[in-house]
C-alpha cells in the first residue's frame, strides 16, 4: 500500500472543519411562564454539557467523506504479486544507440532483459524490439523462449540516435492492434536527448504498463567529443590559403576546464597536432591550415587524444577529393559579355571548390563535347546548334546538370532550350516604374540552402528584378518565386540530371541581383549542386540517406549502383543494385559509393553528437513517462522487486466510498434539520 501523490494528505488538517460546525451552535432556551420570581436565588448556569458534540454519526460521515476525499487524490495504489501475467503481452525493448556504448550499458542491458526473459511463464507471449536510429520489431509475439533470447543475443551496439518520441508513436500503433494489455520493459541509459521536443510524442495507451530500467545509474561521467567539422569536400590546390584549412569544434559534457590535444590524421597518418584549452561544459575551436592532401580520396580524421570515459566519439571522420580544377562551359549570345563576367566573379570568389570558366558563343559549341565540362550554363541562349543541344540532352539524362537563365532574347512564346516548353509571357517591370522582388525563397533547395537565412529573407529581399519570362512550372520544383508569384528558380531532373531554370538574367539588366553579396552564395551553392561534387566526398550523419539514382525513370539502360559499407560487404543484392534509389546509412565509417551516373563517391558517416551528452533524463520526467502510460514510477513498479508485483490504483474505489458517504450524510443531515424544525 503506497500513495503516488503523499502531498494531498496535506489536506487532512481540514478534517477539524467538521468539528468546529458541530461545536457552532447557539444554546436555544425556551421560556416558560412563571407567577413571581420572588423565590428564585440567582445562579451561575455551566454551559459545558452545550458545548459537547450532538448527531454523532452525522458528525462521523463528515469526517469520513472529507478523509476520503483526500485520501482519493493522494492517489492510492496496492501491490499484488503478479501470479498470473499469461494472458500480458511482454515487450522486451532493448535501446542499442550509440551512447549505450559507454562503459557497460549495453551489456549491462542485455543481461537484465535476459534475466527477466527467464522469469517469463511458458505461456505468456514476448516480442524483441532493438530501439536505435530506427525502432525494429525483431520478433512476432511468441512464446519460443529460445528464439527469444537468440533475438536478445542478436542484438548489438549500433551508432543511431535513439528517440523515445519514436517508441511511443510505433508502441500507439502496435496497442491499436493488440487486444491485451501489454508490459512494456525498456532498458536503456534514458538519454536526455533522447526525448522529442513535444512530450506528448512519448505518452503511450492506457493498456501499456511502462517499466524503466535505468542502466545509466549514478554520477555520469565526464565526455569530450569532436562535436563538428568544416572541410572542403573537394580541394584543387593544398597551397590555396582560402580553401585548404580544417576547422573542428571540440565540445565538452559535463567536463572541468582542460587542455586537450587534438590530431589531423589523413589516411591513417597524423600530419598535425594542436592544443586547446577546452573551458568547462563549453566548447572550443581548433584549425588546421594547410593541408597536405594527395590526388584522389583522402580519408582523413580530427581525434582527441588521450582518451576519456566514452572513447567510441573522440573522432570525427571525413573524405577531402583533391582534384584538378574543374571546368564550366558558359555558353552566352554573341552581344551578351556582361553575364559571363559577373558569373566568373561570384564562381572565382566562391568558398568551396576551384572551377575554371571556360567563355564561349553559343555558335562557338559546334564542335564541343560538354562531357568533358563539370556542368553547363546557358545564358540568355534561346537557339543552339542542334548537334550540341542533341549532345547536351543525352549527356543530362546521363547525370550531366544544366544552369539555364533566361535573358532579354526569351520574348513571348520563345523556345527554352532543354527544357520541354515554351515561355508562357514575359514581365518588363522596368516600364511600369516598379521592380519586382523576390517573395519567397525554398532554403532547403541545395542551390539555396542557409541554416538561418534572416530577417532580409537570406539576403534576397533586396533585390529587383526588372524583367523576367514567366514559365510553366509542370513538373518541376519551384525553388523561388517572385513577390506577384512568378516563379524565379526552377528545378527539373531529366533522367540522371538536372536543368536549373533562372527566369531572369545572370547580369544586371535584368536584376541586380549580381550587385548583392547573396548572387556569390547562389552561384557557389548551384555550382555544388550542379556538378554533384558534395555527394562524391565530405562526410554525413548516421541514418541519413544518400541518393543513388534518379526518382524518375532514366533515359536509357538501367545502370548498376554499387555501395560497400565500412567492413567491406556489400549490402545490396543484384537487384537493389539494379533498382534502388535511395541508401539509408546504417554505420558509422567510410562507405564507397558508385552512382547510376557511373561517378565514384567515398563518404565519411559519423554517429549523431547529442548521443555525446550522456546526461539522463530527470526523475520527475521519467516518473511522468511511466504514469502517463498506465503504469508507474521506477520506484513504486514491478521492476523494484524482479517484477513480482503490479500496481493496483485504488483511487476510483476511494472516490465510489466517498459518493455513498456523501448520500448518507445527506439523508442523514436532512433528517436532523427536520427535527430541530419541530422542536422549535
Amino acid at each position: 500500500m503506497g500513495f503516488l501523490a503523499p502531498w494531498f494528505l496535506g489536506g487532512l488538517v481540514a478534517l477539524g472543519v467538521p468539528v468546529f460546525v458541530h461545536l457552532l451552535r447557539k444554546h436555544v432556551t425556551t421560556p416558560r411562564p412563571v407567577s413571581s420570581l420572588m423565590f428564585f436565588e440567582r445562579g451561575i448556569q455551566s454551559s459545558t454539557r452545550h458545548k459537547r458534540l450532538r448527531y454523532l454519526l452525522l458528525f462521523a460521515l463528515r469526517s469520513a467523506l472529507l478523509l476520503l476525499v483526500v485520501v482519493a487524490f493522494a492517489s492510492p495504489f496496492a501491490r499484488r504479486p503478479a501470479t498470473d501475467t499469461s494472458g500480458h503481452l511482454l515487450l522486451l525493448v532493448l535501446d542499442n544507440s550509440f551512447s549505450m556504448r559507454a562503459g557497460t550499458r549495453f551489456s549491462g542491458a542485455k543481461q537484465q532483459a535476459i534475466a527477466l526473459l527467464s522469469k517469463k511463464s511458458g505461456s505468456q507471449k514476448a516480442q524483441v524490439i532493438a530501439l536505435g536510429g530506427q525502432m525494429e520489431v525483431l520478433t512476432q509475439p511468441i512464446t519460443d523462449e529460445a528464439q527469444l533470447r537468440a533475438a536478445l543475443d542478436g542484438i548489438q551496439p549500433g551508432d543511431g540516435h535513439a528517440n523515445f518520441g519514436e517508441l511511443g508513436r510505433s508502441i500507439r500503433a502496435m496497442a491499436e492492434t493488440a487486444q491485451r494489455p501489454v508490459d512494456l520493459h525498456l532498458f536503456s541509459d534514458m538519454q536526455r536527448t533522447a526525448t522529442p521536443a513535444n512530450f506528448a510524442d512519448m505518452v503511450l495507451p492506457p493498456n501499456v504498463t511502462l517499466v524503466l530500467h535505468d542502466v545509466a545509474k549514478g554520477a555520469v561521467p565526464p565526455n569530450w567529443t569532436v562535436e563538428s567539422v568544416s572541410a572542403p569536400a573537394e580541394l584543387a590546390d593544398p597551397k590555396d590559403p582560402k580553401r585548404s584549412r580544417v576547422q573542428a569544434v571540440v565540445a565538452g559534457f559535463g567536463t572541468p576546464e582542460a587542455e586537450k590535444t587534438i590530431s589531423l590524421v589523413v589516411n591513417g597518418k597524423p600530419i598535425a597536432t594542436h592544443k586547446v584549452k577546452v573551458p568547462a561544459n563549453g566548447r572550443a575551436t581548433v584549425e588546421f591550415a594547410p593541408i597536405d592532401v594527395g590526388y584522389g580520396f583522402n580519408r582523413c580524421e580530427v581525434r582527441i587524444e588521450g582518451g576519456d570515459a566514452f572513447p567510441a566519439d573522440d573522432a570525427s571522420i571525413f573524405v577531402i577529393r583533391r582534384s584538378d580544377p574543374e571546368r564550366v562551359l558558359f555558353v552566352h549570345a554573341a552581344n551578351d559579355t556582361r553575364s559571363a563576367l559577373y558569373f566568373g566573379a561570384a564562381l572565382g570568389a566562391a568558398a568551396q571548390a576551384s572551377f575554371v570558366l571556360q567563355s564561349v558563343t553559343a555558335e562557338q559549341t559546334t564542335d564541343l563535347d560538354p562531357s568533358r565540362f563539370s556542368f553547363v550554363v546557358l545564358s540568355d541562349t534561346v537557339t543552339l546548334p542542334s548537334i550540341f543541344e542533341r549532345t547536351l540532352a543525352q549527356d543530362v539524362s546521363k547525370g550531366e546538370s544544366v544552369l539555364v537563365a533566361l535573358g532579354t532574347h526569351a520574348g513571348p512564346h520563345a523556345r527554352i532550350p532543354l527544357w520541354g516548353s515554351d515561355v508562357k509571357e514575359v514581365h518588363n517591370y522596368a516600364r511600369t516604374g516598379e521592380p519586382a522582388t523576390v517573395g519567397s525563397v525554398d532554403f532547403t533547395h541545395p542551390a539555396l540552402e542557409q541554416e538561418q537565412p534572416g530577417r532580409d529573407n537570406g539576403g534576397w529581399a533586396d533585390t529587383k528584378v526588372f524583367y523576367a519570362a514567366s514559365v510553366d512550372p509542370g513538373q518541376s520544383r519551384v525553388a523561388a518565386r517572385l513577390s506577384d508569384g512568378t516563379p524565379l528558380l526552377l528545378d527539373k531532373q531529366m533522367g540522371e540530371g538536372h536543368v536549373l531554370l533562372l527566369t531572369s538574367g545572370l547580369e544586371n539588366l535584368t536584376n541586380d541581383l549580381p550587385l548583392h553579396p547573396v548572387f556569390v552564395v547562389l552561384i557557389d551553392k548551384a555550382a555544388g549542386y550542379l556538378s554533384g561534387r558534395e555527394r562524391l566526398s565530405g562526410s554525413q550523419l548516421v541514418d541519413s540517406f544518400v541518393q543513388l539514382r534518379s526518382a524518375v525513370e532514366p533515359m536509357g539502360a538501367t545502370a548498376n549502383v554499387e555501395v560497400i559499407d565500412p567492413d567491406g560487404r556489400r549490402p545490396l543484392s543484384l537487384d537493389e543494385a539494379r533498382t534502388v534509389q535511395t541508401f539509408q546509412l546504417r554505420r558509422a565509417g567510410f562507405y564507397q559509393i558508385r552512382y547510376a551516373n557511373g561517378r565514384d563517391a567515398v563518404i565519411g558517416v559519423n554517429p549523431d553528437r547529442r548521443e555525446s551528452d550522456l546526461q539522463p533524463i530527470a526523475q520527475d520526467v521519467q516518473q511522468l513517462w511511466s504514469g502517463n502510460s498506465g503504469g508507474t514510477t521506477p520506484e513504486h513498479a514491478a521492476a523494484v522487486d524482479d517484477v513480482k508485483y503490479h500496481p493496483i490504483r485504488l483511487w476510483w474505489y476511494v472516490m465510489l466510498l466517498a459518493l455513498v458517504v456523501a448520500l448518507g450524510e445527506t439523508a442523514l443531515a436532512s433528517r436532523y434539520m427536520g427535527t430541530q424544525r419541530e422542536e422549535a
